[in-house]
Order: structure tokens, then C-alpha cells, then sequence
């Protein structure tokens, strides 16, 4: 599922950073002595916070506040633009199952993750993305749901009734003492579909459904090596392997809709002039209420989600049943672009899968005007951070013996894990300055506001 989780605190001044050690099974028992992330005492805000207003050439709250939404629409227009690429991809292999159309789809898959992964700071400080987010991210799933597994080695949620369901060789499904009929495969129902049974595992839609459908199950373990599915997976007739490749097809063709739908919707909550939507109750805020929805999100996807719940819990676990993108081996690139969505946020800038990029009003030209010296320090943090995720993906991505993530984490990787690690303290490092900045700019305190998240 889409790890949530409730962030108690964020780092006002982190005194030391942890350093996560990869254990086996063996070293279970030694895991709690291992140092951890504390909760940090709580802010302590300036007796007199900036004064909003400044001198004409100085940046003004509103553009600052409007140009966050700009960029949130931007990226989510991008996720929607590479989402509709995806959605052909897959229909032509849908028409046309072969290798390269297969391949193909998956290319257009990877590229839709780098838009997405980029909008998910705007998830934790607004409701509205979060309310939403769970059908289109949610993760780790037991893919057993939705289709075939390999027996051997399928590691699922205890007690869940869904993990062997089997939706695409299933015309019913009884679960939880209900019975429902499957025998059309419709957005509608595989939305139904999620956390059936109760149990957030059952994931049947959004980015990670799509992908298990196009690789199929990653059975290598800690060694080298994706998902293999077979493109005759959605062949007709004699052709088909593994059985009904027509319900499979029909469960890509839901499944890829629903995405685009869901990403038109969003669209539409950050479009400018539209009366009702997210945005024109956004910009309506006073300023700080707005800025607090901004470093809420980063600091939340910095500290507890990126750091915590997408890289530490993996890597204390070595559980690669806990790595983000686990069929494709993409993992990498959505921690990468996660921490280029803060950084997009700070800086007021966002490159588009045009090439263009966008920039205007930032948070960043807020703080350099009361306090140069922390734009600095949290400017060079992020920068940190970026470097540190950079070299993972450059490991992943090697010509030559290519270390993935759910290589890194494995029990005796040493390297690997100090790789991680690094990442994990670059991101609890530029934590603390983002709780620094909150003071600066005039949130008191990065408490629960209207959102509904709480610290």
C-alpha cells in the first residue's frame, strides 16, 4: 500500500544522523540496538516573525503561493501527458502482443514514472492528493490478486484472503463473506477492487497493477534481473500462455484507463481561473496556511516517506518485497525523482518531459531575503540529496554490472547499503533546515492544519 503513516515530528536541528546497517536473518535480534531516527524536539519559532510585506522588487507572497500551484499542475499535466503515452503503448500491445510492443509499453511505463514521482510532494499537505493518491501508487501489493504468481518463494500479507485470488482467471470473488462478480473487467470495478477484503495489500490499480502486468513477478531475489512476463501473456488462441490472455488484456485495458481518468481529474483540482477547485481554495489562503501545505509536503516525503518508509524499511528488512518498484527494478529512479519533486518545490523550478522548464516565485526567494545563509544551507542540503540519489541511479544504471536497489539492500552488501544510507542522511540532514525555514517565512509550527495530517 502507499506506506502512510503518522509523521509525529520533523527535524528542527538533527543532532546526529543514523546509520542503517543490512542484516541477515541471523542479526534479526541485534536490529534494535541499531541507531534510529528520534523524534526531534518541536520547533522553536522566532519571537517576531518577517513581515509579509517588503519592498516593491521583493518577491510577494500570492506569486509565490500561485506559482506552487503552477507547478503542481505541471506536473500533473506531465504525469497525465505520459499516462496517455502509456495507455496507446498498451493498447497497441494489446492488439499486437509481441517483443517490442511489449517492450515498448514498458519504456513508456518507466517514462510515466518520472513526471509522477515528481507530483508526490504535493500529496502530504494536501488532502486532496492524498485522498486520491492511494488508487494510483499504492504499494507493496500482493500481486496474487490480479493474476498468476509463482508459487515458490510468493511472500503476501498474513491472513489476506485476496493474495491468491486470481482476478484475471476469476469470474466471481468471494472475500470477507461477500460475493462479487468479475466476469466484466471495468475501471469501476477493479477500483472496487482495492483493499478488498480489507486489506491494504490488495492493490488492483494505479502505476504498480501496471507494472506487474507488464513484467510480471521479479523472481531473482537479491541476484540481478527484472520480471521476465512473456508477450504471448496477451496473445489469442494457441498462442496464449498462462492462460486467459483475453481477461488479461481486458484487466491492462481497465486498469490503464482508470489511470488517465484519475489524472484528468487532478488536472482539473490545479488548473487556473476554475471556480470550486482545489486551486482557487488554495490560492484563497493566507499565505502562511499555504506555506505550511508546502513544507509539510517536503519534509514529510523527505524525512518520513523517502528516507523512512521507501529506503530504511527496505534496508533493515532486506526485504525486496519492500522496494518501490519491484517488478521493473525501477526503484532508483522513483526515489530520484521523489527528492527532485522537494527540490522543485524550494526553488520554485520544474523541468517538463518537453524539455522546458518552469520557474518562478519560490520559497527559496522568500527565505534568501531574511536569511541568506539558511537558503544557502537548505539549497546545498537538497543538492546533497540529489548527489546522494544520483549515485544510487548511476550504480543502477551502470553499463557494467549494474547494482540495483533490491541488490543493495541485500544482506551482504556492505557497499550497497552505505550507498543507501548515504541517501537516507542527505535527506534526514536537509530536514531540519526545512523545519528552520517554516519559522522564517511565519508558520509557527508545522502542526495539523486544515489537510487533516498530524505531526
Amino acid at each position: 500500500m502507499a506506506a502512510r503513516f503518522p509523521l509525529q515530528a520533523l527535524a528542527l536541528a538533527i543532532s546526529t544522523t543514523f546509520l542503517l546497517t543490512a542484516c541477515s536473518d541471523e542479526d534479526k535480534a541485534a536490529q534494535s540496538a541499531a541507531p534510529e531516527t528520534t523524534a526531534p524536539a518541536p520547533a522553536e519559532v522566532a519571537e517576531t516573525a518577517p513581515a509579509a510585506e517588503a519592498s516593491d522588487d521583493a518577491v510577494q507572497p500570492s506569486a509565490v503561493v500561485s506559482h506552487y500551484a503552477d507547478l503542481a499542475h505541471a506536473t500533473f499535466e506531465d504525469a497525465l501527458t505520459t499516462a496517455k503515452a502509456l495507455d496507446a503503448a498498451t493498447d497497441a500491445l494489446i492488439a499486437n502482443p509481441s517483443a517490442e510492443t511489449l517492450e515498448a509499453a514498458k519504456q513508456a511505463w518507466l517514462a510515466a514514472r518520472v513526471p509522477y514521482q515528481q507530483s508526490e510532494v504535493f500529496r502530504f499537505g494536501n488532502a486532496v492528493v492524498d485522498d486520491w493518491e492511494g488508487q494510483l501508487n499504492a504499494w507493496p501489493l500482493d500481486e496474487g490478486l490480479i493474476d498468476y504468481v509463482k508459487a515458490d518463494g510468493y511472500q503476501h500479507a498474513l491472513g489476506n484472503d485476496g493474495a491468491n485470488a486470481n482476478i484475471i482467471a476469476s469470474t466471481e470473488l468471494t472475500i470477507g463473506g461477500e460475493t462479487m462478480d468479475l466476469s466484466t473487467l471495468t475501471p469501476e470495478l477493479l477500483a472496487s477492487l482495492n483493499e478488498v477484503g480489507g486489506s491494504e495489500a490488495n492493490v488492483a490499480t494505479g502505476y504498480h497493477a501496471i507494472e506487474f502486468l507488464l513484467w510480471g513477478q521479479d523472481l531473482n531475489g537479491f541476484a540481478a534481473g527484472a520480471g521476465e512476463r512473456p508477450a504471448t501473456d496477451y496473445a489469442q488462441g494457441e498462442d496464449c500462455t498462462n492462460g486467459h490472455c483475453d481477461r488479461r488484456a481486458a484487466y491492462l485495458d481497465a486498469v490503464t484507463d482508470l489511470l488517465v481518468t484519475d489524472l484528468e481529474w487532478m488536472v482539473g483540482q490545479w488548473t487556473a481561473d476554475t471556480e470550486g477547485n482545489y486551486r482557487a481554495e488554495l490560492v484563497a489562503m493566507e499565505p502562511q496556511a499555504a506555506y505550511q501545505k508546502m513544507l509539510f509536503g517536503m519534509g514529510s516525503l523527505s524525512l518520513g516517506e523517502l528516507a523512512g518508509e521507501r529506503m530504511k524499511v527496505a534496508l533493515e528488512a532486506n526485504s525486496y518485497e519492500d522496494e518501490h518498484d519491484c517488478f521493473s527494478d525501477n526503484t532508483h529512479n522513483s526515489h530520484y525523482y521523489n527528492a527532485k519533486g522537494i527540490q522543485n518545490v524550494y526553488t520554485g523550478t520544474y523541468q517538463r518531459v518537453d524539455g522546458t522548464e518552469l520557474s518562478g516565485a519560490s520559497l527559496s526567494d522568500l527565505v534568501a531575503a531574511s536569511d541568506a545563509e539558511l537558503d544557502k544551507q537548505l539549497t546545498g542540503e537538497l543538492e546533497a540529496s540529489m548527489a546522494a540519489l544520483g549515485e544510487m541511479k548511476s550504480q543502477a544504471e551502470a553499463s557494467e554490472n549494474p547494482v540495483k536497489f533490491d541488490m543493495m539492500i541485500a544482506p551482504d552488501n556492505a557497499e550497497g547499503a552505505q550507498t543507501i544510507n548515504n541517501a537516507i542522511n542527505a535527506l534526514v540532514a536537509q530536514t531540519g533546515s526545512i523545519e528552520k525555514v517554516a519559522a522564517i517565512v511565519g508558520v509557527d509550527s508545522l502542526q495539523p492544519d486544515d489537510a487533516g495530517h498530524n505531526f
